[in-house]
């Protein structure tokens, strides 16, 4: 069975965040791999509303995700996610990124989503078949997984819980749509129980949200649910691992 923690920030740029730790961590978990994001404070001043890109964001950024991509290309259970920006540079998505991350708090400034970089960009994704890590405002997270219309796999992460809420999310019916899947970091067992009952073991992903969850204490509330072997198996590796495997571009 191949565990794998499908929500970590890893970066050495704006934070101290290094591979050589998660590492340690993943191994005293029992843990086989990881999937791996740049920290928000690499991508973009999220404390400025008003932010305003520039050429040094801009360069902060590619460090960033080239970091973990050259990880990806040495460690054999490592993918890299591209965090993307107001840049939208689909070219980048060429490179190997396993999928996308897609992130922004209310307090934080805003994705240009009427720019045509923009619906270029998600149209290359959807050309690659790349997920796409949802982090974004209740009725932003709405409004995208309908732009999105089933052409690509979604997860919300925390089950939702920076997305509006789990219940928010829950009784919206996000989830009845088969592309949109769910992780698991830092949610509740109630809430995994929950979404468990309703939609079954074949679209939620175990994560752990490091450096704000510690990915044995995650694993270990994964574990807690007693869940019948090969849906363990899912949740805490299959499932990711079928969504990240390499595409042919339609």
């Amino acid at each position: 069975m191949m565990i794998i923690d499908s929500h970590i920030h890893c970066g050495i740029q704006n934070v101290d965040q290094p591979y050589e730790t998660i590492r340690g961590l993943l191994a005293g978990a029992g843990i086989d791999g990881a999937c791996l994001y740049a920290p928000v404070e690499d991508i973009y001043d999220r404390y400025d509303y008003h932010f305003r890109d520039n050429a040094l964001w801009a360069a902060c950024r590619q460090r960033a995700n080239r970091y973990l991509l050259n990880l990806q290309r040495e460690e054999r259970e490592i993918h890299a996610y591209y965090f993307v920006w107001n840049d939208f540079r689909k070219d980048e998505l060429a490179k190997g990124y396993r999928g996308v991350k897609w992130h922004r708090h209310d307090y934080e400034p805003e994705y240009n989503y009427d720019d045509p970089r923009c619906e270029a960009f998600l149209q290359e994704i959807y050309r690659r078949r790349l997920p796409i890590v949802l982090e974004e405002s209740y009725g932003n997270t709405l409004t995208l997984i309908k732009r999105i219309d089933g052409r690509t796999p979604v997860i919300i992460p925390h089950l939702g819980g920076l997305n509006g809420g789990f219940h928010a999310l829950f009784h919206s019916g996000v989830w009845n749509e088969e592309n949109v899947y769910a992780d698991t970091a830092l949610a509740t067992r109630r809430e995994m129980a929950a979404f468990l009952e309703r939609y079954g073991s074949d679209r939620l992903i175990f994560g752990s949200d490091f450096p704000f969850g510690a990915p044995y204490s995650e694993l270990r509330k994964v574990r807690d649910l007693n869940l019948a072997e090969d849906e363990y198996a899912k949740v805490v590796g299959g499932n990711i691992l079928k969504l990240i495997a390499p595409q042919t571009p339609r």
